[in-house]
């Protein structure tokens, strides 16, 4: 009895000891491509934050100019002042993007358009998660329709530009999570029941899948397609979720840093040779496993004919 208290007590003190070697364990797969990005051009949303930050920098570092496509664009374009500091590049911009607004995902479209002639690298990196049921500005459930048609939208419009710059890479950042995700048809918005935890899964199931269709629609166009999962990172993602706060704070040393999750990210980006694995799947900088919903083609295709629908695209210019 003496030995499990005394164990108990000094339980806290040896995984202090041991968090630097669990943190690196948990955090192996680093972007080792050493490819330099002059004359290219790159989109990430969400970099005002976190993962989509430390990605948008390491671009900016390797010469790219850079869109920082985010929602508050005062803390973007703090973001990119601190990036052209610190990278010497002075071509990272500041755009203003709403994925729960439509209209601002055509207006971002329209003007990116009319400056840039090429685009080589489009990164779908913005998110919500475990937010409390809300509806979008065009009465989509929050998490489908920020994470899953926000970001489906915004790439068909970019779609056209991708394909004149190729060889060009999409990048969709998904999550682990996926696989307790499941497509509901009959419940895509969350109106017959709702879980904020699961919703979450399920945008990030829907990512998977339209990185796959979309892979499959672009075959032999020189536009490739990739999902990843950047790991457990510390981030604003989970600042709806009081659980969430508080189990990152408590394995906090076990937690990827946001420069240790754009790893992959960079990794799908940069890396050479992958153009063969589009379409898959990636985690720690490898191709990884993904659930057998994930997996579901005929599930994959009706979701992007559902996303058409409900974004209002019409089907020839679906067909890509």
């Amino acid at each position: 009895m003496i030995g499990v208290l005394l164990l108990l007590l000094l339980l806290p003190l040896l995984l202090f000891i041991a968090a630097p070697q669990i943190r690196k364990m948990l955090s192996n797969g680093v972007c080792t491509s050493t490819a330099q990005l002059p004359g290219k051009v790159a989109v990430v949303t969400g970099a005002n934050t976190g993962i989509g930050k430390e990605t948008a920098k390491e671009l900016a570092q390797r010469g790219a100019r850079v869109y920082i496509a985010c929602r508050d664009v005062q803390k973007g374009e703090l973001v990119a002042k601190e990036i052209q500091t610190m990278t010497g590049n002075q071509q990272v911009f500041v755009r203003k993007l709403d994925l729960a607004d439509t209209k601002s995902i055509r207006a971002f479209a329209e003007g990116f358009l009319a400056d840039e002639k090429h685009l080589h690298i489009l990164i779908n990196n913005a998110g919500v998660m475990m937010c409390p049921y809300s509806k979008t500005a065009d009465g989509f459930e929050m998490h489908i329709g920020v994470n899953h048609l926000g970001h489906f939208l915004l790439t068909h419009l970019l779609l056209e530009k991708l394909k004149e710059s190729a060889p060009s890479r999409v990048v969709n950042v998904s999550s682990l999570a996926h696989a307790l995700g499941r497509i509901h048809f009959h419940n895509l918005q969350g109106e017959k029941f709702y879980s904020a935890g699961l919703a979450y899964c399920h945008s990030k199931l829907a990512n998977i899948l339209f990185t796959k269709e979309l892979a499959r629609r672009l075959e032999g166009s020189g536009v490739s397609v990739y999902s990843v999962h950047p790991g457990t990172v510390h981030s604003e993602l989970v600042r709806h979720s009081f659980f969430m706060r508080c189990m990152w704070r408590l394995f906090s040393f076990f937690i990827k840093t946001p420069q240790q999750g754009a790893q992959t990210s960079l990794h799908c980006a940069l890396a050479e040779g992958l153009e063969n694995l589009s379409g898959n799947h990636f985690s720690d900088c490898r191709v990884t496993w993904v659930s057998a919903q994930a997996r579901n083609m005929t599930i994959a295709r009706r979701l992007w004919d559902v996303s058409c629908d409900l974004l209002g695209i019409p089907p020839a210019l679906a067909a890509l």
